[in-house]
């Protein structure tokens, strides 16, 4: 059974760029397909980007492509997504995810087992 940890959230401006990592223990982390979700204030969790186990393939959700760029380091337990040129309306927590079975590219947030708690981002304008 794997812990998810998020941490590197904070407040941005427009424009700027932050950095988010997600630190696994309990499990076998690479056996994990991973994941980034986001909520809103007042909106469901949305599916950001996945990784597959081996951190080869992505898959992200198509308005953020070409701005968050979603890795992994099996040797670290870890997970990143940086994300860059940000906007106010990406403010959310954001959250891991990970499942043992499924695939990465699974959007929908039922379909994960595992959660972190969540990190602030705060995007000022």
């Amino acid at each position: 059974q794997v812990q998810l940890v998020e941490s590197g959230g904070g407040l941005a401006q427009a424009g700027g760029s932050l950095s988010l990592f997600c630190a696994a223990s309990g499990g076998t982390f690479e056996s994990y397909a991973l994941g980034w979700f986001r909520q809103a204030p007042g909106k469901e969790r949305a599916f950001v980007a996945g990784i597959s186990r081996s951190g080869v393939q992505t898959y992200y959700t198509n308005s953020l492509k070409g701005r968050f760029t979603i890795s992994r380091d099996n040797a670290k337990n870890t997970m990143i997504l940086q994300m860059n040129s940000l906007e106010p309306q990406d403010t959310a927590v954001y959250y891991c995810a990970a499942d043992r079975h499924g695939s990465y590219a699974t959007t929908s947030p039922g379909n994960w087992y595992y959660w972190g708690q969540g990190t602030q981002v705060t995007v000022s304008s």
